[in-house]
């Protein structure tokens, strides 16, 4: 029989201060991971993993979600078994001011001019 967990599971996430500008434009150098900042500045609340629409597999978007964390782009964390996603918004704006709204000004003008 399995034994019940006893403690919260839990997300590491840097503090910004440690996170280089290096590190936060390559995690949103990715078109990918430039897809999943876009779609949660749309959608103006947190998501689930499973609710992106993303073109890649979810092993495979999981890994993108891993490198946004580490780069201090998103915050994950559990809602019983769900995880959940939200960008840093305030925290980046005062690590890099500007770079995340120009990243999502940049990804909602991508998006109307369809694909290239």
């Amino acid at each position: 029989m399995a034994r019940p967990r006893t403690t919260a599971r839990t997300v590491e996430h840097p503090d910004l201060s440690d996170v280089s500008l290096q590190q936060a434009l390559e995690a949103l150098a990715d078109p990918v991971r430039r897809t999943v900042v876009f779609q949660l500045a749309r959608a103006g609340a947190d998501m689930s993993c499973g609710t992106f629409d993303a073109p890649v597999s979810l092993s495979t978007l999981t890994h993108h979600f891993n490198v946004l964390r580490e780069a201090g782009v998103i915050r994950q964390y559990y809602v019983g078994t769900t995880k959940m996603n939200t960008l840093r918004t305030d925290e980046m704006e005062q690590r890099f001011p500007g770079l995340l709204s120009a990243v999502v000004t940049a990804s909602t003008a991508e998006e109307a001019a369809g694909p290239a």
